[in-house]
């Protein structure tokens, strides 16, 4: 059943390889121990970066092995089949470049992405705060201008990869009155004056991926580091959902892949009553709904992948489509394999149930499922004058 897939060119299907066997070899054996220990695995990461995958998705001119969104977004599958925190890095990596790709400076983006590529340089979006989860412009951090200067007051909560990455978009408001008019963005680095990092989030799932507050105070950026125009931020954070929601489809394809292969291994293994769990036709079906359902999410995910690859003008659309679906169905699928193992499936001797905790934030970051379900609504009735 893994090994059939929807059909991608020769590239991908290679790249598809060379990431799973890496993949397998390298870094599902540290797995269970990531999770456990919920450690920044640098040593994971490195191998990553020893093998080029951190260049996966970019252009080959900024240091790259190009390929573009649809690539990035099979990488990140089979990534997550094994570890969907060991993921997290290129993901939020990519999140963090994105708006300097819509909006500049190019100076810095290119810098970015080339230390990104190399494996200098690890990045952070930092949009969120206590008050401003979903509700994007209701953001309270501050920012005003001083001379060359602009001085950032604030603290962005739920951060991936806060204290780990060297650089941060961070979105502040000149005014909060000013509401989503207000907001503009910002490059800031790890070692500006006036950046510190909150404790560790303890989480359910995603471990080894540190999440934590990045904390502004008095901070003090080079002009050149506004990142499109003032007032411009919450444009670009929307845009920049539209690239980066396909991708967490792709992380929760990769994650329902890993739930349905074990549980279909398990099955064909256990025996009950002298015959094997495969064989009762209930478990039968329980197999072939998840099947479905994770078939399905992944032809909708290389679609939307396409289509921030293609300019299409309904990408907004299908994003939301394969974010809200796929991660709908990983959640599904991996609740299932873990009744499939039964009293297996609850214990941490068997991976399920990490899929499990895992496969939940993706119903929730980029943009919580009923988010995505309002975006759904709002682009479909657009054609009718809605």
């Amino acid at each position: 059943m893994s090994e059939r897939r929807f059909e991608l060119p020769e590239e991908l299907q290679e790249l598809r390889a060379l990431v799973r066997e890496i993949a397998e070899r390298k870094i599902e054996p540290r797995a269970a121990e990531i999770d456990e220990s919920d450690e920044w695995p640098e040593d994971v990461y490195r191998i990553l970066v020893d093998h080029d995958l951190m260049g996966v998705g970019y252009a080959e001119e900024d240091g790259g092995s190009g390929g573009g969104s649809l690539a990035f977004g099979v990488f990140i599958e089979e990534l997550s089949r094994v570890s969907a925190g060991v993921s997290l890095a290129p993901i939020v990596s990519k999140l963090g470049v994105i708006p300097l790709s819509i909006a500049g400076p190019e100076a810095h983006r290119r810098e970015c992405v080339r230390g990104i590529c190399r494996g200098e340089l690890l990045m952070s979006y930092a949009l969120t705060e206590a008050g401003a989860g979903s509700d994007v412009a209701a953001l309270a951090t501050r920012y005003g201008r001083d001379g060359d200067a602009f001085v950032l007051n604030g603290t962005k909560r739920f951060i991936t990869g806060a204290g780990i990455s060297q650089a941060y978009v961070v979105f502040a408001t000149k005014d909060p009155s000013l509401r989503a008019k207000g907001i503009s963005a910002f490059l800031v680095r790890k070692d500006d004056p006036g950046v510190s990092f909150g404790k560790a989030e303890k989480k359910m799932g995603i471990k080894g991926s540190p999440t934590r507050e990045v904390i502004l105070s008095e901070t003090r950026i080079p002009a050149d580091r506004l990142i499109g125009e003032e007032g411009g931020g919450f444009g670009i954070a929307m845009k920049t959902l539209d690239y980066s929601r396909p991708v967490i489809a792709a992380q929760a394809v990769g994650i329902a892949q890993g739930a349905l292969d074990f549980a279909s291994r398990y099955a064909m293994e256990r025996r009950q009553f002298g015959e094997r769990v495969a064989d009762f036709e209930g478990i039968r079906f329980m197999l072939a709904d998840m099947a479905m359902k994770l078939e399905a999410a992944r032809v909708l995910t290389y679609r939307a992948l396409a289509a921030c690859d293609a300019g299409d003008p309904r990408a907004t659309f299908h994003s939301s489509v394969a974010k809200c679906f796929a991660s709908d169905a990983a959640m599904a699928i991996t609740t299932d394999a873990v009744q499939i193992l039964g009293g297996y499936g609850y214990v941490k001797e068997y991976p399920v149930e990490r899929y499990m905790r895992d496969a939940k934030i993706t119903q929730i970051y980029e943009g919580t499922n009923q988010i995505q379900r309002i975006v759904i609504a709002r682009e479909l009735l657009k054609a009718f004058g809605g």
